[in-house]
């Protein structure tokens, strides 16, 4: 199974950071970032299987193009997001962390523009 592989990568990852921190505190980063690297890309790969299932989903209801590629859009960011904040927090940079989730959040903001826009043009057509 594929998850024993993470944790597997994860826990020797964690014992040579550990390892290493002793003599070069400074490399403890970078091993974290690496793994942190890997990790997400082994992840977003498998990602690419539910995407197919859910396009053939959207495409049988006939949903309009800009709301499902919309929500993977904000999606990805919201991950993207997390991992990046993670990422910072591993460093010990908390304030750039969340930097990054406020950043995150505005382009949530703005990608759901669209969306919220065309439930209020729904609901006032609703009301006679």
């Amino acid at each position: 199974m594929d998850i024993f592989q993470i944790v597997a990568l994860g826990l020797v990852a964690t014992i040579l950071s550990l390892l290493v921190k002793e003599d070069r505190p400074e490399f403890g980063v970078y091993i974290a970032l690496v793994t942190g690297i890997i990790i997400f890309i082994f992840v977003a790969t498998k990602l690419q299987a539910i995407l197919d299932v859910l396009n053939q989903m959207i495409t049988r209801i006939n949903i309009d193009n800009i709301y499902y590629s919309t929500l993977f859009k904000i999606i990805g960011i919201a991950y993207i997001t997390e991992f990046g904040a993670q990422a910072c927090r591993d460093a010990g940079e908390k304030v750039i962390a969340s930097k990054i989730e406020f950043a995150g959040k505005i382009f949530i903001m703005v990608m759901a523009v669209p969306i919220l826009i065309s439930l209020m043009d729904l609901m006032i057509n609703m009301v006679p």
